[in-house]
């Protein structure tokens, strides 16, 4: 088997257990909330009739209520399916209904305090996700029919959730009176309302614990044959880098070459056109005087024509005096001197750009002929001179 199928059989087999592994994958429904806070606001019903076993759904004559919500709960529910609850209620018994086994002669009051430590069914049953059944038991305090009494507290209820915050209770709870007598009855107390959850961890069910377990284990054979990929890609791509490596080597010596070869014809062509500068004659001034002479202006036409042949050549014109006179005063005389030989180039079509002009007075003698010298005009004339030089091409 040659390297290449070897390469594509594998890279076949990775792509395999990719597109199994995306298949496979966590989503909201593989977790559920394990604790939280929870709010309820609802209403009650309280069948106070004694003789609820009988008459369990007598709404007519044993079930009182208020048109408005009358029940507020607020909760912690832990990892254990525990949960802890406080809870408080209103309601009013209405003339004509059974209380305590005879009729009301007038309304009544009934306010209740109650706690409750439940148990969620869901740790014994499974969890669903959005159908919470539970138990609970408690104590609490109850005001009703003008009667205040300890109860003891058994309760039944759900819990359906319409997303992670939101959902229904609805419940039942039985009340018992402690150390009753003939006016303390036991009642029942039903509810229903919407639940508010907060503050909640989530955690995986057994069922995305088992996905997990299955994407870790496909994670692994996929870096298992990824790392089969990338050993066996490693020879190749050794093999292709060093390819590249000699092939590269022999172009840059092929474009180093090239440049080389280029660069000598450039030198060749530099060197021709700085001869030909060199060839003519000095531009030089009278003494004391930018005046451009007419042999400097022959020179310049001619250095024009130069400039013409050659579009892409820029120079450097450097303006220098002789030594008669301040440095002060020489250097402004070479200022002007400078300006006199570019404004003749510029007024004769060469572009500002293609020239760079320097002043440099008296600095850059050519003689002796320095301040503490007497020389001949004819050594002083040389001093007083522009030069010129290629600065790129």
């Amino acid at each position: 088997m040659t390297l290449k199928i070897k390469i594509l059989l594998v890279i076949l087999l990775a792509n395999i257990f990719t597109i199994q592994s995306q298949t496979t994958e966590i989503t909201k429904k593989d977790s559920t909330i394990v604790s939280s806070w929870i709010f309820g606001l609802g209403f009650n019903v309280v069948d106070d009739s004694d003789d609820v076993w009988h008459r369990l759904l007598d709404l007519k004559d044993a079930w009182n209520a208020v048109p408005y919500p009358s029940r507020l709960s607020i909760g912690k529910y832990f990892k254990n399916g525990l949960g802890i609850e406080a809870i408080a209620s209103y309601n009013k018994y209405k003339k004509g209904k059974t209380v305590g086994g005879l009729p009301l002669t007038s309304d009544k009051h009934y306010y209740a305090l109650d706690s409750r430590l439940s148990y969620d069914l869901n740790k014994i049953f499974g969890e669903t996700g959005w159908f919470d059944p539970y138990v609970g038991v408690g104590v609490g305090y109850t005001h009703d029919n003008d009667v205040s009494r300890a109860t003891a507290n058994a309760a039944l209820g759900f819990r359906a959730w319409f997303s992670d915050r939101f959902g229904m209770d609805v419940n039942s709870t039985g009340k018992w009176a402690i150390n009753p007598d003939k006016t303390n009855q036991n009642h029942l107390q039903h509810a229903i309302g919407v639940v508010y959850r907060f503050s909640y961890e989530k955690e995986l069910t057994k069922e995305g614990e088992a996905k997990l377990e299955l994407i870790k284990a496909e994670e692994k054979e996929i870096n298992r044959i990824n790392d089969s990929i990338a050993s066996t890609l490693k020879v190749a791509e050794e093999t292709r880098l060093l390819a590249e490596k000699l092939e590269k080597e022999k172009e840059l010596e092929r474009l180093a070459q090239l440049e080389k070869e280029k660069a000598d014809l450039k030198a060749i062509e530099k060197n021709k056109i700085q001869s030909k500068i060199d060839a003519l004659e000095n531009i030089n001034f009278d003494f004391d005087s930018n005046n451009l002479t007419s042999l400097s202006k022959k020179t310049l036409s001619n250095l024009i024509l130069i400039l013409t042949e050659y579009p892409k050549l820029f120079i450097e014109i450097d303006s220098h005096t002789d030594s008669r006179g301040s440095s002060s005063y020489n250097q402004a005389l070479s200022e002007r001197r400078l300006l006199s030989t570019l404004d003749y180039l510029f007024k004769n079509g060469i572009e500002p750009q293609r020239v760079v002009g320097k002043a440099f007075g008296e600095e850059k003698l050519l003689n002796e002929c320095d301040d503490h010298t007497k020389c001949s005009e004819i050594k002083h004339r040389a001093n007083r001179r522009s030069e010129v030089k290629i600065i790129n091409f």
